[in-house]
């Protein structure tokens, strides 16, 4: 695992950007794994403008999504299919029947599920996924106790969650109790990871999950089990992390000796 921490979000935000453009050179059709939240909104921002400003290609990405609410319609204004439209699958040239975001009106979950586990599977598995990290730990909708084997499913959301998000509708009541998620499991067999995280409110939680023990109750310390994650964060986020001041020192020494490949040396 590396771990950079980046003094701004918008610094993080490029250097993310730049992690993602790197792997669309090497491989005009990979496979990327999407997540939402106000986290990445700042790295699609900077590839939006890479497409616009230096023709960074998407016409052969493929996308999956990593969760969605159960029954929000994807017009929704609080549907993660609505928020990828707006912030990002619009304003690049990729090609709509390669866009895949969990259906929150399937009528049969557990068959969409398996379909959607087979999706990524057909598709030659995900090349790069992008995660966020809720306040409780969580990546997608892996609730604390989720198993760290699991797959894509329907899950309960926990009252943390629910209160987390109440800001993004009229009333509290509006806000989505189940949402259909990638497991830990599926998500740990991507090729290459990113998580991203910004803000002092995460800082605890980041340090639990990168420094602590790996246990089901923090499903994003999974990831430390996995052989290519690079952690980014801004400086508030990174400010409980023990090890700081290393990962600083191991970040400023390959930027001096190897600056192309930042972000990829462990």
């Amino acid at each position: 695992m590396e771990i950079i921490i980046a003094d701004t979000y918008e610094e993080m935000s490029e250097l993310a950007a730049d992690m993602i453009e790197r792997q669309l050179l090497r491989k005009p059709s990979s496979v990327l794994g999407l997540a939402t939240g106000s986290t990445p909104v700042g790295t699609y921002k900077v590839l939006v403008r890479k497409h616009k400003e230096e023709g960074l290609d998407f016409s052969k990405v493929i996308t999956f999504n990593l969760d969605e609410y159960l029954d929000l319609s994807p017009s929704h204004s609080q549907s993660y299919r609505y928020f990828m439209d707006h912030n990002l699958f619009n304003h690049i040239n990729v090609d709509p029947k390669n866009i895949h975001v969990p259906y929150g009106h399937a009528s049969e979950v557990e068959e969409f599920c398996e379909w959607y586990e087979e999706e990524i599977k057909r598709a030659g598995g995900i090349d790069l996924q992008i995660l966020g990290i809720g306040a409780d730990g969580h990546i997608a909708f892996n609730e604390p106790g989720s198993s760290l084997g699991s797959r894509t499913r329907l899950k309960t959301l926990t009252q943390q969650t629910i209160e987390d998000n109440a800001r993004f509708f009229d009333n509290p009541e509006e806000v989505p109790r189940f949402a259909i998620t990638m497991g830990v499991g599926t998500i740990l067999e991507a090729k290459q990871i990113i998580l991203l995280a910004n803000g002092a409110k995460k800082a605890d939680i980041v340090a639990q999950a990168l420094e602590g023990p790996i246990t089901a109750q923090v499903s994003a310390s999974a990831l430390q089990m996995h052989r290519q994650v690079t952690v980014i964060l801004d400086a508030e986020a990174g400010s409980k992390l023990k090890r700081a001041d290393y990962y600083r020192w191991v970040f400023q020494e390959k930027k001096r000796l190897v600056p192309r490949l930042v972000g990829k040396v462990t």
